[in-house]
C-alpha cells in the first residue's frame, strides 16, 4: 500500500490580493477516501479538514487542520494516522506556521514550518524516529504557502471570471523544497454527491514535482456557489490511483 498525503487533493492558484469571504471559523468537511485495488475501487480511509480560531497574545489565527485516518479493517493492513495542520491569516489564509505529522505504517515524519514572509524564509525543524531532529532555514518565493494553506486558498479564488482553459499557479514549500503548482480550470459540471446534486467548477491540477502528481487525470470539483467547498477529487500517483468524496459539510459561512 502506497504513502498517502493529503498532496493527493492540494491544489494551487494565483489571486495574491484575495480576501477570504468564503472559509468559517468552525467548518468541518469530512471525505472518504478509496483507492484502486487489484482493479478495485476500494474505500480504506476518512480524511477530515476542520477550520477553528486560536488566540495568541497578538492576534487571531485560523487553524486549517487535516487528517487522514484509515477505517479499522485496515489498520492490520496498513495503518494510516496523518495530520497536516497550519495557522494563517484569518482574511488572507496568509501561514505562518505549518504542522506535519505523518504515521503510514512503518514510515513517519515530522515536519514543523514557521514563516518569515518579510524576509522570504521558513525555518524548518523535522523529527525523526530515535529523537533525531534536524533544523533548517529555506528561501521562498513571495506568497509561497505550504500545502494546506494552499489547498484552503484556492477556495478563495474568482472562478466565474476565469476563462475555459486558462492556468494559474502558485509557489508551494512541501519537503523543504518549492514546487509550482498548476490549476486549469475546465469548466462547470453538475454531479451528485453525498450532500445533493451540486453545480461545480471542475479543476485540473498538477505540479512541477514527477513524483507527486501525473498526468493529466488529477481532478477536482468544488462547488460553484460562495462556500466553493471541494466534494469530489480524482487522482494519479506513480503507485496508482484513487478517488475523494465528500461525506458532510457542516459549519460553512455562506
Amino acid at each position: 500500500m502506497p504513502r498517502i498525503h493529503l498532496l493527493l487533493i492540494c491544489l494551487v492558484t494565483l489571486n495574491l490580493s484575495a480576501q477570504n469571504n468564503t472559509i468559517g471559523i468552525n467548518e468541518k468537511l469530512t471525505y472518504t477516501a478509496s483507492y484502486n485495488m487489484s482493479g478495485i475501487l476500494t474505500d480504506i480511509a476518512q480524511v477530515t479538514m476542520e477550520t477553528s480560531p486560536v488566540k495568541t497574545s497578538k492576534a487571531t489565527l485560523l487553524r486549517l487542520k487535516c487528517t487522514a485516518t484509515t477505517y479499522s479493517k485496515w489498520d492490520n493492513f496498513f495503518k494510516i494516522r496523518d495530520l497536516y495542520e497550519s495557522y494563517v491569516n484569518p482574511k488572507t489564509l496568509t501561514p505562518y506556521l505549518y504542522n506535519r505529522d505523518i504515521n503510514e505504517g512503518t514510515y513517519y515524519k515530522n515536519m514543523k514550518y514557521t514563516f518569515s514572509h518579510k524576509t522570504k524564509t521558513v525555518k524548518s525543524v523535522q523529527k525523526k524516529k530515535k529523537n533525531q531532529v534536524e533544523n533548517k532555514s529555506v528561501s521562498i518565493s513571495s506568497g509561497t504557502k505550504d500545502i494546506v494553506s494552499t489547498l484552503y486558498y484556492i477556495r478563495l479564488f474568482d472562478f466565474a471570471n476565469m476563462s475555459v482553459g486558462s492556468s494559474k499557479t502558485l509557489p508551494i514549500i512541501f519537503d523543504r523544497k518549492e514546487v509550482r503548482g498548476k490549476i486549469t480550470y475546465l469548466g462547470k459540471e453538475t454531479i451528485s454527491t453525498a450532500i445533493g446534486r451540486k453545480e461545480c467548477y471542475k479543476l485540473a491540477i498538477g505540479s512541477s514535482e514527477s513524483d507527486v502528481l501525473q498526468g493529466k487525470n488529477n481532478l477536482l470539483w468544488i462547488t460553484a456557489d460562495e462556500n466553493k467547498i471541494p466534494v469530489y477529487g480524482k487522482f494519479k500517483i506513480p503507485v496508482g490511483n484513487g478517488e475523494l468524496k465528500i461525506k458532510s459539510a457542516s459549519g460553512l459561512k455562506n
